[in-house]
Parts: structure tokens; sequence; C-alpha cells
């Protein structure tokens, strides 16, 4: 691990200071951390302080919309839903002291598992161990979906009234303060989806960027933890579902250098079994499910968009930012095409 000089967006000595008085009995004079790579928005450090080995969040460099990267909200969620059936890292301690080392940051254990986040990853694992991986993968999320947010404390922790509506307006504002060049797909996008919004649905715990390489697979291709709950609110679950569905798609489109591509390996399941086995999970059939898809690539435009902003200014760190841009009108189109598919 590398010196605290050496460590971009944390101060390990006065990080390492802190968890000292957070966590009694940890040695801060033997603290080191190094970032992992592979982020694209919060920044994620592993810390080692004496037999203590730690995850380290904190909010990304420089540009940062006011409503994101909620580290408080990221902790809480996960903090509450470590009795239930949804796997996730167990929290350590929340600092919401930015003097600390420039951010509100948490701390979390260190969970074993692989983000598979490539087609080429999981090849490696073969069509039937793939087949698995995927399953396990919405079986998740049925399990989240499942949770009632009042009994495990959460449920203050969004509004779920007009949730489709504020989607929509909340990535307009996420664009709009992130856009570099005119996205005329952007503002024809928008209007369809305020033309069609759904009717009210029962809300859930919504994790809000729920995709394959936000989940930790452990050796026997089963979900280890659940991981990156920034998004997380309360809403309409099948925001969930269509999320993962244009991950998927924009993948098979860019690739795996700028958007997760896993969803092409051989044997993982396909957009109708997917639905199939969540609508059959849940109970519930997926209805209205163009504007969701829809929705779903507006979103993803406007993160894309943020990272690409903060790329174009110095503010990344790391590698792999710069076909990000380069994704933004691709998939402002397929949420065009989706929605004229299930119209």
């Amino acid at each position: 691990m590398t010196a605290v000089s050496a460590v971009p967006g944390l101060d390990v000595a006065a990080f390492a200071g802190w968890l000292a008085e957070a966590l009694p009995g940890v040695d801060p004079t033997t603290a080191r951390a190094d970032l992992i790579a592979g982020g694209k928005s919060n920044l994620t450090y592993r810390a080692t302080l004496g037999e203590l080995t730690c995850i380290v969040r904190r909010p990304p460099l420089g540009h940062v919309q006011a409503t994101a990267h909620d580290m408080a909200r990221e902790y809480r969620v996960m903090s509450a839903l470590v009795p239930t059936d949804v796997p996730v890292p167990r929290t350590l301690a929340l600092c919401e002291d930015p003097a600390v080392t420039g951010a509100v940051f948490y701390v979390m254990e260190d969970v074993a598992g692989t983000p598979y986040r490539t087609a080429a990853e999981l090849a490696g694992l073969g069509p039937e161990r793939v087949r698995t991986v995927s399953t396990a993968l919405v079986d998740t999320l049925i399990a989240l979906h499942q949770v009632d947010p009042a009994a495990v404390g959460l449920a203050d922790f969004g509004r779920p009234e007009g949730f489709p509506e504020r989607q929509v307006r909340r990535w307009t504002r996420q664009l709009e303060g992130s856009r570099t060049r005119p996205l005329p797909a952007a503002d024809e996008l928008r209007g369809r989806l305020e033309r069609n919004l759904p009717p009210p649905r029962p809300s859930r715990i919504v994790h809000g960027d729920y995709r394959l390489d936000n989940v930790l697979i452990d050796a026997a291709d089963r979900p280890a933890a659940v991981i990156d709950w920034e998004m997380a609110t309360l809403g309409d679950p099948l925001t969930d579902l269509a999320l993962l569905l244009v991950y998927g798609r924009v993948g098979e489109i860019a690739g795996g250098e700028a958007v997760a591509d896993a969803a092409s390996a051989p044997g993982f399941l396909t957009e109708s079994e997917l639905v199939a086995r969540y609508a059959a999970g849940t109970g519930s059939e997926p209805t209205g499910f163009g504007f969701y898809l829809g929705l779903a690539a507006y979103k993803l435009a406007g993160i894309l968009e943020g990272i690409h902003y903060r790329f174009l200014h110095g503010q990344t760190v790391g590698a792999g930012f710069e076909g990000v841009g380069a994704v933004t009108e691709p998939l402002l189109d397929l949420g065009l095409d989706a929605m004229k598919e299930y119209s």
C-alpha cells in the first residue's frame, strides 16, 4: 500500500487519527491505503491499520451535483439492510466532518468477492456459471424489493409520492448542470418521459444503480455483497430493473471500456428471462415498461455527462474516463427507441 502523499483524495494520517477515535483499539501509526481502480464516481480505498483491513468511500473530487454522492445516505441504507436477506458489507463508522480529509466519508468491512464488469471477465467462468451468476443477480434484486422499508427503519428514507416525475426533473437538472455540448436527443427524451408518466406503484427500497459490477460475487458464484448505494432511496422498484436492462443494452453498443458489458457474456440471462424471473419472484408484472427504460437511459446519460464533465476539467482520478462522453448520445437514442418499442 502507498504512502500518505500518494493517495489522491484521502489524507491517510488524518483519516487514521479519526478512525482510531471512532474504533478504539485501531493503531493509526500503521495506516496505509490504496485507491481501488474501477470507480467512475465516488472514490473507494482499501486501508489497513494493524490487523484491520477496511474500505473507505468518499465523493469524487471537483464538480459534484448538489443531490449526488451523499455518503451519509449510503451508510444509512447499508446499515439498515445488514439483518435482511440482502447481502451488504458491515458498516463500521461514518465521518460527517469534511475537515478531517476533505469530504464526508464512511468506513465498511472489506468483503471478499469479484465485481465482474466485462463480458471478457465473465467468459472465463463458462456459460453455466455465468447463468448462475446472472440468476443470482436478479434474485438479489427481488430480495431487496421485498424488504419492508418501515421494518428496517427506512420509512422516511425518501418521498415515494410522485417518484417518476421527480426522477425526470432530477436527471434534467443533472444533465443541465454538466452539459458541455448540445444534446437535442436529451430534450426529446425528456418530453416523451413527461408525457408518459406511469401510474403509482407500491414503494420499495431502490438501489438506484443496480448492475453486476456493483455486486461482489464470491467463489461459489453467489452475491457476497451489494455495494455502491449512493443513489438509494424509496421509490418505484421497476426503475432498478429497467436500469439493469439498459446497462446491458448500452454495453452492447459501447463495449466494456466506458460502460460495463457483462450482460453480453455467453450464458447471461436474456432480457426476457430477467424480466420473467423478476415478475415471478415479485408477483408483479412490469407494465408500462417503456417509460422505465427511457428513464433509465436518461438517468444514465446524466451520470455519464457528470463523469465526462469532471474528465474534461481534470477532476477524475484513475484511468478509463476518456471514452465516457462518447456514450451519452447513443444512450439517449437508445432511450427514445425503447419508449417507441413499448409504446
